[in-house]
């Protein structure tokens, strides 16, 4: 199976604030062309997550790849055997990532230029669980 992560990260690892991204509606380029960029790799497979992630993906995103809600009572591997001749990117945080990380077998993050506040960070072992790994600067 082909299991990948392509997310986006603040200079310390941030990852989120208030159930949201740190940078979110920030309407400087290198945010802008992130999101560009997660909407053009992921056109075309699958995107696991779960509900919250799912609400939050304009309207346009369901049409050019299967969006699947995930729930913390569903097999891991129940999920990613439906999809066995797919490539799936697991979409989240750190929920869904503590889970599914052992079967990622590619991590793409961007690191951006954010440094702010944050209540959620990236957390290392996530790679250390799965493949290999691409970090943007």
């Amino acid at each position: 199976m082909d299991i990948r992560v392509i997310c986006a990260i603040g200079q310390s690892g941030q990852l989120g604030l208030d159930g949201g991204m740190p940078w979110e509606g920030s309407e400087d380029r290198v945010y802008v062309e992130d999101v560009e960029r997660f909407f053009e790799i992921t056109r075309g497979h699958v995107l696991i997550c779960g509900p919250k992630t799912v609400a939050s993906f304009p309207d346009f995103a369901h049409n050019d790849r299967t969006i699947v809600t995930i729930r913390s009572s569903d097999d891991p591997e129940d999920v990613l055997s439906r999809f066995a001749e797919r490539v799936v990117f697991v979409g989240g945080g750190p929920a869904v990532w503590d889970v599914y990380a052992k079967y990622v077998r590619h991590w793409d993050i961007n690191r951006l230029p954010y440094d702010g506040e944050a209540d959620t960070w990236f957390d290392p072992a996530w790679l250390l669980a799965g493949g290999r790994h691409t970090i943007r600067r």
